[in-house]
């Protein structure tokens, strides 16, 4: 079956950041809110899309977004929004239908029981369906069964892929996450911890899978660089840019990761590594703005994936 590609949108014209992000007041716990991010390219009534799932959390309740872009050259995007309410009584299971380009789309999501560890987008006892032409052109969580019930839909003759995801995450010393670098295999557990205060040197820990593969002392004259690292024989590059943690007031702005999967590291990738390092050194220290690389990623074998890993300390 032959597909057409949609236009993919540059990485810069992706979802932003909550609003607090460029303000120069400090995040406190009760404005801090994180928010987890994930583009996937997704075959949808004729073409491959890129449907954009963004879940959030505040101190009242999680949220969930999900908009998928139009192949229009205006650059229409569809968005659907469900609040998933603290209250018992609320039942935190529903469907939503929009149309994309005159075919149908139909959103399903069943909440009641889903389990959530500090992030917003749950871990596991879930899932939430999208659904075009009866068949499920993308399924995220591990009620995989019970989805298919609901929906009576056929899998999908062409498998979803995520190539980008972006966390912020607030902390005062550690900032986890989890990422799949290879899309045939698990997710894995990304921590960060710190030491940049009290009487010694700061230091910086990366640990995957609770193994430390990067670990950075004299961290006030090594807040940016790149390293690159093996998981499970899969090589991972790394880049840091800490320079608002040592030299910026507590929570006006964040400490930045960024996790390459060896698919961009494989061939001569020279021009996109060297845009990233500018993005990362681009001078403007304490400024909230930032300059990323574009890519065309389309859902085929070796697809590019990356993390963005936004970590704000707070007091």
């Amino acid at each position: 079956m032959a597909y057409n590609v949609g236009k993919p949108q540059s990485w810069a014209s992706y979802p932003s950041d909550p609003p607090f992000v460029h303000s120069k007041d400090p995040v406190t716990q009760k404005t801090a809110q994180t928010s987890v991010t994930s583009i996937y390219q997704t075959h949808i009534a004729g073409y491959w899309r890129n449907v954009t799932v963004t879940w959030g959390k505040n101190a009242m309740n999680y949220s969930l977004g999900i908009t998928v872009d139009s192949v229009d050259q205006n650059n229409i995007v569809y968005t659907c929004k469900i609040d998933i309410k603290p209250w018992h009584f609320w039942a935190k299971k529903g469907y939503k239908c929009l149309e994309v380009d005159g075919s149908q789309l139909e959103a399903y999501w069943d909440l009641k029981s889903a389990k959530f560890l500090g992030s917003p987008e749950p871990v596991s006892d879930y899932y939430v369906a999208l659904v075009a032409d009866n068949e499920v052109v993308l399924l995220l969580g591990d009620n995989k069964k019970k989805a298919y019930k609901r929906t009576k839909a056929r899998p999908p003759l062409a498998e979803p892929v995520i190539f980008y995801k972006k966390e912020n995450v607030f902390g005062k010393k550690s900032f986890s996450t989890r990422a799949r670098f290879d899309q045939r295999k698990r997710d894995h557990d990304i921590v960060v911890e710190s030491a940049t205060t009290g009487g010694k040197d700061p230091e910086m820990w990366i640990s995957i899978d609770g193994i430390i593969l990067v670990h950075i002392q004299n961290l006030q004259w090594k807040f940016r660089g790149n390293q690159t690292v093996m998981v499970n024989k899969h090589p991972v590059e790394v880049f840091w840019d800490v320079h608002a943690w040592l030299f910026c007031a507590p929570g006006t702005h964040h400490g930045l990761f960024i996790f390459k999967s060896s698919c961009e590291l494989e061939g001569n990738d020279d021009e996109n590594d060297s845009s990233l390092s500018e993005s990362l050194c681009d001078g403007s220290e304490c400024s909230g703005n930032s300059r990323y690389f574009s890519v065309d990623g389309h859902a085929k074998a070796g697809v590019e994936f990356c993390l963005f890993l936004y970590a704000w300390k707070i007091e």
